[in-house]
């Protein structure tokens, strides 16, 4: 095992073909980097599949667990209603399926109607409630109509059901407390170690570190120093280091904490590879 602080990328790409040339070795530098587990987000169910694949074959550190969903991007071309939704649900019986996501809304690009992106997040919340499952949301320019149904869905819920993470957060301070308030976690990605990023900065000082995440969005968001290249797991780091500068801690507690309430948020099958001194709240 790495004497790296261990760390959690819960937001890779690694089925995508950006890594098809060089994915062993992509997978390589991360167990090097201290990763000891990657969340690989569908974003159909051609990828769901692939990643699947990919969680099967690959039997080393770090290990690799995956979330079955439609991305709004693809519902127009993908979503098929209850055609999907049983695919979808076959697929949760997978033992490294921890999460439905990619699913949620986005504004920005408008690339399917926002009427079907409404229709596929709505359907795909009710499978994970459904499943006991947490959701790794996608948001962008989105965020208030988000929140609102977040709301609803949680109080739809069992107290002891995982809410999971709104993936590479968007949204400003008071956004991330009503997020926190309803149980999710704040994704932080690469931008967070961009000079111009104030309003992430923002979110990471004023959220609690039990309540951050550490993603690379992976080959999307790299980070400094590498910003303009294809990102990868093992440049999570960089996010996780300037998290450690925001709060004023060292590494090993960012490491530790993230990795901790990444195992506990997605349930994964195996025991957190961390020492129990290093546990903080419950999420």
């Amino acid at each position: 095992m790495s004497r790296q602080p261990p760390l959690v990328d819960t937001h890779a790409h690694l089925d995508f073909h950006a890594f098809d040339e060089d994915r062993e070795d992509v997978l390589q530098r991360a167990r090097e980097a201290g990763l000891v587990a990657v969340l690989i987000p569908a974003v159909d169910l051609t990828s769901a599949h692939r990643a699947l694949h990919l969680a099967e074959t690959w039997t080393q550190e770090p290990s690799l667990y995956v979330a079955v969903g439609v991305h709004p991007h693809s519902v127009a071309q993908a979503w098929q209603g209850r055609a999907t939704l049983d695919q979808m649900e076959d697929l949760t019986q997978h033992p490294r399926v921890v999460a439905i996501g990619e699913i949620g809304l986005d504004y920005y690009r408008d690339v399917t109607p926002r009427s079907a992106q409404w229709e596929a997040f709505l359907a795909q919340l009710d499978l994970a409630a459904r499943k006991g499952l947490p959701v790794v949301l996608h948001q962008r320019d989105s965020m208030a109509d988000m929140l609102r149904i977040l709301e609803d869905w949680v109080r739809s819920l069992p107290p002891d059901h995982p809410r999971g993470v709104l993936h590479s957060f968007s949204g400003g301070p008071e956004d991330a407390q009503r997020a926190v308030e309803l149980g999710f976690a704040v994704g932080i990605t690469g931008p967070v170690t961009f000079k111009k990023a104030d309003q992430v900065r923002q979110v990471v000082a004023v959220t609690p570190l039990e309540h951050l995440l550490v993603e690379t969005d992976a080959p999307f968001l790299t980070p400094h120093p590498y910003r303009g290249r294809r990102n990868e797991p093992a440049y999570v780091r960089y996010v996780a280091e300037t998290i450690a500068q925001i709060k004023g801690v060292d590494l090993t507690t960012v490491a530790h904490t993230t990795t901790l309430h990444a195992w506990r948020r997605f349930r994964f099958p195996q025991p957190a590879p961390i020492p129990a001194s290093s546990s903080g709240a419950s999420s």
